[in-house]
Parts: structure tokens; C-alpha cells; sequence
């Protein structure tokens, strides 16, 4: 079984490295947020070691995103953070586990194995707009049909169009879709408009509506 473990304490991701590998566990660690991310989106891994407080882009940012891209490798959360609502906030996000600092190896590895034996979690459901000839993405299969027409799209635009369609009805600014589909790593603002172009040359020049000086919209 393939793990990832974020976390910035150095000290920890070598005594969990060493431990894993010794209980047969092939281990990958990123040591902030962005990096973390970065590989979870990249690598296929059967579970993901995930801190909360990590240099970049904390843990709760990075569970949000990885959702968003579909990426539903189960997630156990750790934490020094042991209040009720931290517990709940991370599994609210879409975590499956949770578990604070300091903790014991012998369960952190059980509930490891706990988690892998789970059955597929449940994935999001089929999205549409737009009615019998509109659009259906379909977020854990990456696919997204027209008029019951495949249409092919890259991951940007999968993800572009998977975010306009979870708000769809209303009007979604540029500077908001340029930090949560390029996660705000300083992109121009025209990207997300020439991003736009490209699905609707490819599902049609009614796909996207803009709103002058607003945004874009998908109708529902």
C-alpha cells in the first residue's frame, strides 16, 4: 500500500517513514501544503497522512482542493488541534479519520489499515445544466458529456467547468475561479477568459454566459 504523509515536522515524517515502511507501507512525504497537494493530485496512493498546520497551504485548504479535483484517496487527519469543532471542521471537509498529536504509532497504523479496507467512499453526484440537450459532468469519472454528445476536455477545463457548474445560477467573478482552479498561484486574470473560450468552443457558445463586468455563469 502506497501512503502520503504531509507534514512540516521533519522528526515526525522520518519516524513515521521508517515505521510505515517497516509494516510494509511504501511512503511518500511532502513537507508543506502546496507540495502536498501537488503530489496527492499527481501519485496514486491508497491513503493520505494529512497534517492541519503546514507551511503554504494548511491541511484543511488542501482536503478542500483535493475534493474539488475529485481526488477521493481517503484522508487521515492529524493534528495537535483536539477541540470538538477542529474534529468536525475536518470531517465536514470531506476527511475520513482523524487523529491527534501526540499519538500512538500501533493505532495510527490500524486506523491506516482501516481506512484502505473501506469500501469506496461516495463520490459526488452527476452534475447537469442546462436541461435535455445541456451539459453532465460526471466528477469521479471525469467525464463530461452535451447533448449525450462525450466531449473531451483537459484537466484545466474539466476543472473550470466542474466549478462553474457546482455554482451554477450564480455569477462566479474571475478572480474567484482563478483561485480555486489555479489555486491562486498568480496567473493573470486573462487565463481564466481565454480558459472560458475554450469551453465554449468545444460545448457551445451558450455553455458559459458572462455578465459584464461580473463574472461568468452556467445556467441550472
Amino acid at each position: 500500500m502506497r501512503v502520503l504523509v504531509v507534514d512540516d515536522e521533519r522528526g515526525v515524517t522520518q519516524a513515521l517513514q521508517r515505521g510505515l515502511a517497516a509494516e510494509g507501507f511504501a511512503v511518500d512525504v511532502a513537507h508543506d501544503g502546496e507540495s502536498g497537494l501537488e503530489m496527492a493530485t499527481d501519485g496514486e496512493y491508497d491513503a493520505i497522512v494529512l497534517d492541519i498546520m503546514l507551511p503554504r497551504r494548511n491541511g484543511y485548504d488542501v482536503l478542500v482542493a483535493l475534493r474539488e479535483r475529485g481526488i477521493w484517496t481517503p484522508v487521515l487527519m492529524l493534528s495537535a488541534k483536539d477541540g470538538e469543532y477542529d474534529i468536525a471542521d475536518g470531517l465536514d471537509l470531506g476527511a475520513d479519520d482523524y487523529l491527534t498529536k501526540p499519538f500512538a504509532f500501533v493505532v495510527l497504523v490500524a486506523r491506516l489499515r482501516a481506512l484502505v479496507r473501506r469500501p469506496a467512499g461516495e463520490r459526488p453526484a452527476v452534475l447537469t445544466a442546462g436541461g435535455d440537450a445541456g451539459i453532465v459532468l460526471d466528477p469521479a469519472a471525469r467525464t463530461v458529456t452535451r447533448a449525450g454528445r462525450p466531449v473531451a476536455l483537459t484537466a484545466r477545463e474539466l476543472a473550470l467547468l466542474e466549478y462553474l457548474m457546482r455554482h451554477q445560477g450564480r455569477v462566479v467573478g474571475k478572480v474567484e475561479l482563478r483561485d480555486h482552479v489555479w489555486d491562486g498561484t498568480g496567473e493573470d486574470l486573462n487565463v481564466v477568459e481565454v480558459y472560458v473560450g475554450y469551453l465554449r468552443r468545444k460545448l457551445g457558445r451558450d455553455a458559459v454566459e458572462t455578465v459584464r463586468g461580473a463574472g461568468y455563469r452556467v445556467a441550472g
